[in-house]
């Protein structure tokens, strides 16, 4: 339980190269809506993935296509790389973290071929889903930004 901690900003660090773009702007229906949670996407001009944040990593998918995170704070992030990627079984992905490993904004995530997954009719569009924000607000500038720039935070 988060009641009694204090509150902390979290910064939040463009996680790729590329545009910035509100979640409901990109090309999944369930992650536009925000079913799964807060957050926002990314148009990436590369396939170099970071942390977004300090975190810690706590999950990688079988099929590599995404990652989850925890703060310190407890909040879990969701980092979703392409649309319906899960089919590729983890081709064009490589990830380059394990488990319990403590991530920053520096920290290269995973690789991601952005051809290949064009070559396999996938949108490459990058998600970053926090699944469990309460009274937290998001705050962010979209818009064209390099990976590990200050996009925004969490208060």
């Amino acid at each position: 339980m988060r009641l009694f901690k204090k509150k902390r900003t979290i910064e939040l660090f463009n996680p790729v190269n590329g545009n910035v773009v509100a979640l409901s702007s990109v090309h999944d229906e369930v992650f536009a809506s925000g079913a799964i949670g807060t957050g926002f996407g990314i148009f990436p001009s590369n396939g170099d993935i970071y942390s977004p944040t300090e975190a810690t990593v706590t999950a990688i998918f079988p099929t590599k296509h995404a990652i989850s995170l925890v703060t310190k704070n407890g909040i879990e992030i969701l980092i979703h790389i392409g649309i319906d990627t899960v089919e590729l079984n983890g081709e064009g992905f490589e990830i380059l973290v394990d488990i319990d490993d403590k991530v920053d904004k520096s920290t290269l995530l995973a690789k991601v071929d952005l051809n290949y997954l064009k070559m396999q009719n996938k949108k490459t569009d990058i998600m970053v889903i926090f699944t469990n924000l309460n009274d937290e607000k998001l705050s962010l500038d979209l818009g064209e930004n390099l990976a590990m720039k200050k996009i925004g935070t969490i208060e």
